[in-house]
């Protein structure tokens, strides 16, 4: 299943763009990672890509089909967003919080049965976090609790997978986790896209880097073809040297 960005623009009415024109995509198999400052449309641009936000004009889809047409649970059928940032609810244990991500494939006020547990459950061991099933969500370290996220969005048995910010705030033993599970779940097949801020690390784990800067895409591409000095100092406004290598490494002045 093929996420598409066509043309994207988007601006809330009465304010500036906020999306100028963006055409990119993310094929199965892929890991894209979206770069880019502050401010300058990441966050914006999942949500037209997850159907949290309409476009101004241009269009986004899954299967040539727009993402605007799709009704909500058909669109969670197809693809998970695992949000930026959330706190561990009170009173749910692990399996709890994963078991929420079945509620698009459950009739309206059904409960869970005995399939949708076997399936959460094998998404908490996929993602390492098989072994936390009843602890209380409220224990969890801060890289088990995204591990927990990422779980509930697999039990959706998505095609697409994003994430927005998905290692901010976890030490680098968590990030290189989760990272490394994120490519994993590329290479079986998922298309995911996540949103980050270390260009190295996206180098280092992504098949792909699009680099936006006020809602532009300045570049598209891989990690190689991507990180460039020139392009950086651009994007950032950031001097600095760029190493090749079997993974590109960027170094400021």
């Amino acid at each position: 299943m093929i996420l598409r960005a066509e043309e994207l623009r988007f601006a809330f009415p009465g304010g500036a763009e906020l999306i100028r024109g963006v055409t990119l995509c993310c094929a199965p198999g892929e890991l894209l990672a979206l770069l880019g400052p502050n401010g300058s449309g990441k966050t914006t641009l999942v949500r037209l890509l997850t159907g949290g936000l309409r476009p101004s004009s241009g269009r986004a889809t899954l299967d040539g089909r727009p993402i605007a047409s799709l009704s909500p649970r058909r669109l969670a059928r197809a693809g998970a967003l695992v949000p930026q940032s959330s706190a561990p609810p009170e009173g749910f244990t692990a399996l709890d919080v994963v078991l929420m991500g079945r509620h698009p494939h459950l009739p309206r006020f059904a409960r869970e049965g005995a399939r949708d547990i076997e399936i959460a459950r094998a998404s908490m061991e996929r993602t390492g976090v098989g072994g936390l099933a009843d602890r209380p969500a409220r224990t969890l370290s801060g890289g088990e609790w995204q591990r927990v996220l990422i779980a509930r969005a697999l039990c959706q048995e998505p095609r697409v997978l994003l994430l927005d910010e998905p290692v901010a705030n976890l030490d680098i033993r968590y990030q290189l986790e989760v990272l490394r599970l994120l490519a994993a779940l590329a290479r079986g097949g998922l298309a995911v896209v996540a949103v980050m801020h270390d260009v190295n690390l996206a180098a280092r784990f992504s098949d792909r880097l699009a680099v936006l800067k006020d809602g532009r895409l300045l570049a598209s591409g891989a990690p190689r073809e991507v990180m460039t000095e020139a392009l950086l100092a651009d994007a950032y406004g950031v001097s600095g040297r760029v190493f090749p290598g079997a993974y590109p490494r960027f170094e400021p002045d």
